[in-house]
């Protein structure tokens, strides 16, 4: 009696399946491991299934600015106009921003701290963010209040900014209120907000709370002309969670993933990619998986250099806080 089997190869789940489960992997994973394992995961890994969410932030700390622009290029014309998260540091050209506003008719996080984005760039592609709900652009210092003001305007789904500064990039500066004014005119769903080490009074902060009544978490650490009134604030605000003026300790995440949808990555790396994009190498039309791994010239493409246990923040000529 023949005994019919449940059994099912992993070659044979349907590519979203296969995604799915290949966006638990490691951005070196994807790129590196599963290609060679066949040609029915290397051609999802090529096509949009994987690539629903991108997360550069680490990695990007380590790169030069030309591979960066290559790798997140690659990434996001993999992802089809299905990116929903985007991660990335340190971008530079003003291209590289159009290409995400370009694929960013299903993005709802993006996280692009420490680049050198502008405020005419943010006159230009906020139009074509209307779907973002968390935007970070914290140490940004090419941006102001006008490009805050055209953002609240243009993506009216947002509910959490990170908008910090770095200290050095604001001592000693006279009063800045125009942005904190910006966000309270034109953000009223914001529901978490991060404004560490900015140069803002009181009083625009007083203005924040009245144009943003949802507010839920306000990280004020490092702005230390405000001075807000506990009992005022239990009162009026009672569901308010306010971090600082005063810096008691590391820059915590936990408990804001619900908006900013955040992922700690699992490891720290630097890697040099120099490799081209690896839909390249697989041919749709024969269905042939050409062997992008067998020559050994193939590997020597790609660089990896491993780093463990960096856990000091100055490394990066960043405080602990935030």
């Amino acid at each position: 009696m023949e005994v019919e089997s449940d059994f099912r190869y992993w070659d044979e789940l349907i590519p979203d399946a296969l995604g799915l489960i290949f966006s638990n992997l490691s951005l070196q994973e994807k790129l590196t491991v599963i290609p060679r394992v066949c040609k029915s995961w290397a051609k999802v890994v090529i096509g949009p299934y994987c690539w629903q969410e991108i997360d550069l932030e680490e990695w990007s700390n380590y790169c030069q600015p030309d591979q960066l622009d290559r790798m997140l290029q690659m990434l996001i014309a993999r992802s089809s106009g299905s990116l929903r998260k985007l991660c990335v540091s340190g971008l530079h050209t003003d291209l590289i921003f159009t290409s995400i506003a370009e694929n960013a008719g299903s993005l709802q996080t993006l996280r692009l701290p420490r680049s050198e984005i502008t405020d005419s760039v943010v006159e230009e592609i906020a139009g074509r963010l209307s779907t973002i709900t968390f935007l970070d652009l914290s140490y940004c210092v090419k941006i102001g209040a006008h490009a805050l003001e055209i953002i609240g305007k243009n993506c009216k789904l947002l509910v959490g900014l990170c908008r910090n500064m770095h200290p050095l990039d604001t001592a000693g500066k006279p009063l800045q209120d125009d942005e904190a004014y910006a966000i309270a005119c034109t953000m009223p769903k914001l529901k978490h907000l991060e404004m560490a080490y900015h140069l803002i009074s009181t009083r625009s902060v007083l203005q924040i709370l009245s144009g943003c009544p949802e507010l839920e978490v306000l990280d004020l650490r490092g702005c230390w002309d405000v001075k807000l009134d506990d009992k005022f604030l239990k009162e009026k605000f009672p569901k308010l969670k306010i971090m600082g003026p005063f810096v008691t300790g590391y820059y915590q995440r936990n408990g804001w993933d619900d908006y900013s949808d955040f992922s700690d990555a699992s490891e720290y790396f630097a890697w040099e990619f120099v490799a081209g994009d690896m839909g390249e190498y697989y041919d749709d039309e024969t269905e042939s998986y050409n062997g992008m791994w067998d020559d050994e010239r193939r590997l020597e493409e790609v660089e990896f250099r491993f780093y463990e246990g960096i856990e000091d923040a100055g490394l990066y000529g960043w405080p602990p806080s935030p």
